[in-house]
């Protein structure tokens, strides 16, 4: 269905920047509300705010050209009678809201799209008095509509995916970004994040933590434009007021915890609109002096509460980590958003902040989520949660609490920082194009992992690689060509990942198994181990850095042996020689022995740099490869973990180091 005229209904400050933002795009608007003057006003905003957009060039057409496609309305039914799309933009008022949609589906054709820009009820609870439902979205704008770039495509629980695909396709078209929000939830994604940081800001003041202008101070000293109190007031206490009572009844009790709020609003002290909330407006804009900037609150505090809203949004199925991220960053004009600060921490830093914030508060809304509790953050950040469906079925295959299967290749995590690859293509674990690229998807979702220091790689069964599967077709002889260039750049990765890696070779690590072994830093063995290049003696060459990496290992004569001869040794002389760094009986098991004795004696970073330092010094000359050991020392010398492990030194005690 092409959408051509749109009606808005309600004349405020979102409704008429709405009709604005579709007038500018070329739509026909009928704009409605109760009464000519404050349609009048509406008219006299949008002709000031397209004057200025004019003056900018940033509108095409003259301010008259644009507002000839508006027309107003004091009746609803002629209103929308004809409009292809209704965006309903009332007060908050569910009763209200509800009545205006009951009559917009007697007064409305059939096939005409209705949606609300409510910012935080229920979608279906609207939705609830009428016929058919399938037809009700959600399309909330932000304030002020013709800036902001973010809208949210809702989908209440009886709306068809056609609706939302259609309103999706819209927002593109009228220069939006849209973002899907896939499981109807009160405050959708923007809101929803946002809301715990309401209830933390108001309990802060209540505990007297802080003042709202010591914590201003603090966020204006972090870089924010607005600190939270002065965003508060300014757009409104009783929005703030009306959204903590509603996350009450719906969300969670707790969120009325707090009597802030409602002894403003109950005084009429409403913020900027009455001239007095947190601070007063009278001068036009509260000063915040940065000097009393407190240091009792931290920017941890806020992250943590966010992003465990995002996890719990994830856990519903309220929206993808992507479109939260994009939510967040767009709705609130911050440059990123809880996934991305969520990478840079671990799952253990975030729960213990969010159970001393519970604890601390006595508010169960700060509690962490069951992923966040359970250690699977990342999981849930990364979009790689299953379903209970999925779970159950895990129970009974898996051991292990945190495991992804790859069509190939297992990961696995463990709680001491470290992880497991495993090459799962039996009998020989043999690598193909599928291998090489599940092998590349472990790889990367193992690499900005802040809770992995150590990463081990084996093969199931008895076999860690027998090489490259040479059965598959190749159509040319480049297609060949880019096969072996394609390994070359997974198995370099594993190189230049800032994390340990250890390969376990047993049974077979030949040709490309092999040079997957060589790839990793470290590599443990079994006596019996049958090492080799067979390549020339089936006339190819070792493709995927063998020939390049065996002679800086073993030195330039016993690699040009092993090569040219295609001969294969056992584990026992790889040992003699330095290919295997030590030799074990119960490969995987000590492997991962060795690998958690590393990871919880070594600091995470210095590994890191100490990696890089000898893999690229081998690279460059002398001079350069002090001068890059000199810069390390630095980054180093600036660390929580220097201190640490200075620290634990002195006292005699194991270091606990947090890659920091």
């Amino acid at each position: 269905m092409e959408i051509k005229k749109v009606a808005i209904i309600g004349s405020g400050e979102m409704g008429h920047g709405i009709a604005e933002v579709f007038a500018i795009n070329g739509y026909s608007v009928s704009l409605e509300d109760i009464s000519k003057e404050m349609l009048e006003k509406a008219l006299n905003e949008i002709r000031d705010s397209l004057d200025k957009l004019s003056k900018k060039g940033s509108i095409k057409e003259s301010v008259d050209d644009v507002l000839s496609r508006i027309k107003t309305y004091t009746d609803l039914e002629p209103a929308v009678k004809d409009a292809d799309l209704v965006i309903e933009a009332v007060p908050e008022i569910e009763d209200l809201k509800k009545k205006i949609f009951s009559d917009l589906e007697r007064f409305t054709r059939s096939d005409t799209i209705l949606t609300s820009n409510t910012s935080n009820i229920r979608i279906t609870d609207i939705a609830k008095p009428l016929k058919n439902r399938e037809r009700v979205a959600g399309l909330h704008f932000f304030n002020p509509p013709v800036l902001m770039k973010l809208v949210e495509v809702i989908k209440g629980e009886e709306t068809s995916d056609e609706i939302i695909n259609a309103l999706y396709d819209l927002v593109k078209k009228i220069g939006k970004i849209p973002v899907k929000v896939m499981k109807d939830s009160p405050g959708f994604i923007v809101n929803r994040i946002n809301a715990p940081d309401m209830l933390l800001f108001c309990l802060l003041i209540e505990h007297n933590v802080a003042t709202p202008e010591e914590i201003d101070a603090f966020a204006k000293m972090q870089g924010m434009p607005m600190g939270p109190y002065e965003l508060i007031d300014y757009v409104g206490i009783d929005v703030v007021y009306h959204s903590m009572e509603y996350y009450a009844k719906t969300l969670n009790p707790d969120y009325k915890k707090c009597k802030v709020y409602d002894d403003l609003y109950n005084k009429k002290y409403l913020g900027k609109k009455t001239g007095k909330g947190f601070y007063d407006w009278t001068a036009g804009r509260p000063h915040i002096d940065t000097k009393k900037a407190t240091d009792k609150v931290s920017l941890m505090d806020i992250f943590a509460v966010e992003i465990n809203e995002a996890v719990k949004l994830i856990e519903e199925g309220v929206a993808t980590p992507e479109d939260i991220e994009t939510g967040v960053k767009y709705g609130l004009n911050r440059a990123f958003g809880p996934i991305s600060v969520a990478k840079s921490l671990t799952n253990a830093e975030v729960k213990a902040k969010l159970e001393e914030l519970a604890k601390k508060f006595n508010c169960t809304v700060f509690e962490p989520a069951e992923s966040i509790k359970n250690g699977k953050m990342r999981e849930a950040i990364e979009g790689r949660l299953k379903k209970k469906e999925e779970k159950r079925e895990e129970k009974k295959e898996e051991k292990a609490s945190s495991s992804e299967q790859l069509n190939t290749v297992i990961v696995e995590k463990f709680p001491f920082r470290v992880a497991r690859i495993t090459l799962n293509r039996p009998k020989h674990n043999t690598i193909n194009n599928e291998l090489l690229e599940d092998l590349e998807k472990a790889i990367r979702m193992l690499w900005d992992d802040n809770e992995i220091s150590v990463v081990v790689v084996t093969g199931q069964g008895t076999t860690f690689s027998a090489g490259a599967d040479l059965s598959q077709y190749f159509a040319s002889s480049f297609q060949f060509l880019e096969f072996a260039r394609k390994g070359e750049r997974i198995f370099r990765l594993l190189s230049e990942m800032p994390k340990l890696t250890i390969a376990v070779m047993k049974g077979y690590a030949l040709g490309g198994g092999f040079e997957l072994a060589l790839a990793c830093d470290l590599r443990v063995g079994t006596e019996d181990v049958q090492v080799g290049f067979p390549e020339v003696t089936i006339g190819l060459v070792p493709a995927w850095g063998g020939s390049q990496k065996l002679a800086r290992v073993v030195g330039l004569g016993r690699a040009m042996e092993l090569i040219m001869t295609g001969q294969r040794i056992q584990g026992k002389d790889a040992y003699s020689i330095g290919l295997i760094n030590r030799l074990v009986k119960d490969p995987d098991n000590e492997a991962i022995e060795f690998a958690k004795k590393i990871a919880e004696t070594s600091a995470p970073i210095s590994m890191a740099l100490a990696k890089r330092l000898l893999n690229k010094g081998v690279e460059v000359p002398m001079d350069v490869g002090l001068e890059m050991e000199s810069f390390a020392a630095g980054v180093l010398f600036s660390t929580e973990d220097l201190k640490e492990g200075i620290s634990s030194f002195l006292q005699k005690k194991k270091p606990e180091f947090k890659g920091r």
